[in-house]
């Protein structure tokens, strides 16, 4: 009687199907390349281990017993479930599972945008069945939500102090500041540094900042995380403030944004993020692999 399953048993099983298979042991001897004694031996090996006949030769031939038949079937549905999950085995080994969530900044110049769609395409092309997540979201949020481990990666301007994380500049954004339409320097020619001292600023938090970087006027009324808000209190008129270059261009051709003194720009870096104490997966790897492709020039990784 059978209790565990071994290779050997798996063996005699296979050459059992066979032998069946062929129309018995004279007819087996080429398919299995063993002689007929040999065969017989193993047919026999297999009944003891089983404890009953499998089947009969005689002047009729060779036939099954009724044991014998009810072995063959469920022999076949054995051996064809080890060939399945071998399939299957082999085709997780070289496939990435799982899934990927990236946070990304908001109001990203098209540039960029582009280039992490041609990540995503390169990603698909590998073998995967893997679920991207893409959340857009202010940097605090996404350092929230990254020290969380509630995101993989996340590409954004970060302070680059949090001990927990891992960098990797990507690319740089320049801003530019600005005033609205209906700001008293919109009009204004020769625009002195001590008017600029004057305006009331809009501030934005850039914790990646040294002290005394941008510029910063006397005043300030006002502070905006998001590009959005900021916008909204330059086209105000009341305000002046930093913006992206690539947010401000349609204002600027609609005439409703001025860009002030572009000596006072500055390049915000964008950093990758990845958490030090959250170990990678194969697909966050590989997805971290094609962005650098499509980011970072070769050499540089």
């Amino acid at each position: 009687m059978l209790g565990q399953l071994h290779d050997p048993d798996l063996h005699l099983l296979r050459l059992f199907v066979t032998v069946v298979e062929a129309g018995g042991f004279s007819a087996a001897q080429g398919v299995l390349g063993l002689s007929q004694p040999s065969i017989s031996q193993q047919m026999a090996r297999l009944e003891t281990r089983l404890g009953y006949r499998l089947c009969s030769r005689g002047k009729r031939g060779f036939a099954l017993t009724e044991k014998g038949e009810l072995l063959l079937k469920a022999a076949r549905e054995l051996l064809l479930q080890i060939e399945q999950f071998r399939q299957q085995a082999n085709g997780v080994a070289g496939r990435l599972l799982g899934k990927v969530r990236i946070g990304m900044a908001e109001n990203q110049d098209s540039s960029v945008t582009l280039r992490l769609s041609e990540t995503i395409a390169r990603f698909r092309q590998r073998e995967e069945a893997v679920q991207l997540e893409l959340t857009c979201a202010p940097p605090a949020e996404l350092e929230r939500l990254l020290l969380e481990q509630r995101l993989d990666l996340a590409i954004s301007y970060f302070s680059g102090n949090q001990a927990a994380f891992d960098y990797q500049v990507l690319f740089e954004e320049r801003q530019r500041l600005y005033c609205g339409v209906h700001h008293p320097l919109f009009e204004a020619s020769g625009i002195t540094a001590e008017q600029l001292l004057e305006a009331d600023q809009v501030r934005h938090p850039y914790r990646f900042l040294k002290q005394g970087e941008p510029f910063q006027s006397r005043r300030s009324s006002a502070q905006a995380e998001q590009i959005d808000s900021a916008l909204t209190f330059i086209l105000s008129g009341r305000h002046i403030g930093y913006l992206p270059c690539h947010c401000a261009q349609g204002w600027q051709m609609q005439g409703l944004l001025r860009a002030l003194d572009p000596t006072l720009d500055f390049l915000v870096p964008f950093t990758l993020a990845q958490h030090r104490g959250q170990v990678p997966s194969e697909a966050q790897q590989a997805f971290v692999q094609d962005l650098l492709a499509q980011f970072v020039p070769p050499g540089q990784h």
